[in-house]
């Protein structure tokens, strides 16, 4: 069983919703990242995503944008990347890590490293899981049966705009859950409508049966809490971002925790999630 199956399975039995928070791998300091993974968890953190920078990053906005630029400047790509998870498991074998990022870094590094380097190279370091925003379903079956192979979770994105037939298709492939983005366009643009998010988690899981993760436009535990109530877990990274991105070395990762420490609370004061909107129905 997988790190993610396995931790939303505890979830599930206890009734919780997961906790997700993103950070660019490199930002705000090009060593920072696996001590700010352990904050992340020591705060409350059920799986953590990390960003893989690159330079074309279409569906992020700004905020993550200007971070992808920051850690690249600082020489951090998938090398690094791969690095940083296993540093992070040299503590850590139990948190799930999902690297998020976009096809173009994965396939140059396997033209670096050989044929299936990467998933052989992110197996060994430790990742959990990966998603790949410009990868669709109906192109993506060898990689992600490469994946499957060794144990990773091939994550899709839907969107507001998904049709049936886009949800059946990622049905088909999906493992690990799958990440709704509440809002069309970029990370963190627009207004959270909670009220269509509840709308739309139902129609999600008439089609999938692994665990339905919302994000974009989660920025406190407000928003968090009401996400949370009709979905199995809440993605938070612009926020983040902007929280740590001026801050001094010795304050990131503390500012970051406070921060995450509140969601949980939020989170953990819903009423149990009842076998009807659960994940695993």
């Amino acid at each position: 069983m997988s790190r993610i199956k396995a931790t939303f399975n505890a979830l599930k039995q206890d009734g919780r919703r997961a906790l997700i928070p993103y950070v660019t791998a490199g930002f705000p300091y090009a060593d920072i990242t696996p001590e700010l993974m352990h904050g992340m968890v020591a705060a409350g953190a059920d799986v953590i995503e990390l960003g893989v920078p690159f330079s074309d990053p279409m569906a992020d906005g700004p905020v993550i944008q200007k971070a992808g630029e920051a850690a690249l400047a600082l020489g951090v790509g998938m090398k690094q990347v791969l690095a940083m998870v296993a540093a992070f498991r040299e503590k850590d074998t139990r948190t799930p890590v999902v690297l998020m990022g976009y096809a173009n870094p994965v396939e140059r590094y396997d033209g670096i490293h050989g044929q299936r380097a990467f998933v052989r190279d992110a197996a060994k370091a430790g990742v959990d899981g990966v998603l790949i925003v410009d990868y669709p379903p109906e192109e993506c079956e060898a990689f992600a049966a490469e994946l499957r192979a060794a144990d990773i979770d091939l994550i899709f994105l839907l969107a507001p705009t998904s049709t049936d037939e886009r949800m059946a298709q990622v049905a088909r492939l999906a493992s690990g859950y799958v990440y709704y983005v509440s809002l069309k366009g970029v990370t963190g643009a627009g207004h959270l409508d909670t009220e269509a998010v509840g709308r739309m988690i139902p129609r999600i899981r008439d089609y999938v049966n692994i665990p339905v993760g919302v994000g974009f436009g989660i920025r406190d535990a407000r928003t968090a809490q009401a996400v949370a109530s009709a979905a199995d877990a809440v993605v938070i990274g612009t926020r983040i971002i902007q929280l740590i991105e001026e801050q001094p070395r010795d304050q990131v990762v503390a500012v970051c925790s406070e921060f995450l420490a509140g969601i949980r609370e939020a989170l953990d004061a819903l009423p149990a999630a009842t076998p009807k909107n659960a994940a695993g129905r």
